[in-house]
């Protein structure tokens, strides 16, 4: 809930959630135990895995869509013409069409972030928008960012810290040291596309 309200994400209504129409920037994905009569064994939150090879950024012919320099899978729905090919092109089904235009700005929503309009195809920046305000206030404070400064909605509403936000490329972060860990995996690393979120197997600590 924290997504969609951050990010302006709409409720399509009843009818469009019949024709597999929802639109969910973050999908908890659910792993089921065979051995114990297929009860749920383990939740995986799926928001754009942020690939650092991903394969929709190859097939759009009006560059809608590109790895921004901060690793971002970014989306530019001004420019975006809606023939879906990154849609197909993404192994984790983490993008969206937008098909009718469901909401309209006004209060309640936020001002940060822009109301798409239909037919255009939408998805997880990482809450983009924060790192914007952080970087405009930190070079107005004449300084570098710190670390923590910028986090996504989801990690931050997220009150067993399941989800951790951070600098890969900084040795020293938490989720750097997380993703170091023998349980460490990627969802579907076979396929290269080389994903930037990073789940940990069941064990101590977090899992």
């Amino acid at each position: 809930m924290a997504c969609k309200a951050e990010n302006n994400v709409p409720a399509v209504g009843a009818r469009e959630a019949v024709r597999g129409r929802i639109i969910s920037w973050m999908q908890v994905l659910t792993e089921e135990d065979e051995g114990h009569s297929g009860e749920v064994k383990r939740f995986l939150p799926r928001p754009c895995l942020q690939c650092d090879d991903p394969p929709c950024t190859k097939v759009c012919p009006v560059y809608a869509t590109y790895l921004n320099p901060e690793g971002i899978v970014a989306q530019i729905y001004a420019r975006c013409i809606g023939c879906r090919f990154c849609m197909a092109a993404c192994p984790y089904n983490a993008k969206y069409f937008n098909w009718h235009r469901y909401q309209r700005e006004g209060p309640g929503q936020n001002p940060d972030v822009s109301v798409r309009p239909k037919g255009v195809v939408e998805k997880c920046t990482f809450c983009h928008h924060r790192l914007q305000k952080v970087r405009e206030r930190a070079l107005a404070e004449k300084r570098e960012m710190a670390p923590g400064e910028y986090v996504p909605a989801c990690a931050e509403a997220c009150p067993a810290r399941a989800i951790i936000f951070g600098d890969l490329s900084d040795p020293n972060s938490e989720v750097s040291r997380l993703a170091r860990s023998p349980r460490a995996f990627r969802l579907q690393e076979e396929l290269g596309t080389r994903p930037k979120v990073i789940y940990l197997t069941e064990g101590e600590g977090r899992g």
